[in-house]
Order: C-alpha cells, then sequence, then structure tokens
C-alpha cells in the first residue's frame, strides 16, 4: 500500500540518464548571493588592506543609527584619522551591501557589523582587531 508515500520506494534515476549524478550548488541565504564579506570573513583575513580609508554607517535615520555615527566619527578622531564617517540612508545603497539590519557599518567597502550599536570605544576596538 503506497498511501501517503509510505510502502516501496522507486529508485531515483537521474533526468540525463548518463547515471551519474550531478551535484547541488546551493545559494546563499542572503540577498547579497555571496558578494559580501561579512565581519567573520574579515576578522580572518585580518584586515589585509593598507590602511582605513573609508567608513560609511548605513541606516534608515533612526535614533540607534544616529547613535553609532556620532560614536564612529569619536573613534576616528580619537585614531587621529583625516576624515569622518559617511552617513548612507538611501534604501537602495544600504541594500546592496546586502545589510538586512540597521545601523551598519561598513569600512573600506566591506560590511564589518550590522544591527548593533557601538560606543566609541567598541568602534575603535573594532577597527584595531581588523588591523586598522
Amino acid at each position: 500500500m503506497a498511501l501517503f508515500g509510505f510502502g516501496k520506494k522507486k529508485e531515483e534515476k537521474p533526468a540525463c540518464g548518463c547515471g551519474t549524478e550531478k551535484p547541488v550548488q546551493e545559494a546563499p541565504a542572503c540577498a547579497c548571493n555571496g558578494s559580501v564579506k561579512t565581519f567573520e570573513e574579515n576578522a580572518k583575513t585580518g584586515g589585509t588592506e593598507k590602511g582605513l580609508t573609508d567608513v560609511k554607517v548605513l541606516g534608515s535615520g533612526c535614533k540607534s543609527c544616529h547613535a553609532l555615527l556620532v560614536s564612529t566619527n569619536e573613534a576616528l578622531k580619537k585614531m587621529a584619522v583625516p576624515f569622518e564617517a559617511e552617513y548612507v540612508t538611501d534604501m537602495t545603497v544600504i541594500a546592496s551591501y546586502g545589510v538586512m539590519s540597521t545601523p551598519a557599518l561598513v569600512v573600506n567597502g566591506r560590511v564589518v557589523s550590522m544591527g548593533k550599536v557601538y560606543n566609541a570605544a567598541e568602534v575603535e576596538k573594532l577597527l584595531h582587531k581588523l588591523g586598522y
């Protein structure tokens, strides 16, 4: 009796008929299609960039996003970096980074933090951990 799929199972053969199964490639779970490196991947490389050239805070304009921007600028000032963080509120730009929760911190084009509000000391510690 094969009611509800129970009973004898038929042998499954590949659709191509050659007898070999082809591996299935799994797509990334997020919308970035694997093009955006995460904090964990950045930590593995140890921050291979030579210097700090670009820092962005991505956010919708909320209180948390502004708090991260202020903290990031304080940390950059303390580190004697000659520029301030750029504040990006355009949702199409934010989505292009693959960010699903704001605020997000982008350093030299790489997303290093999503959905967390750091104080100035934590931002500085994060940048030093990345090798800047």
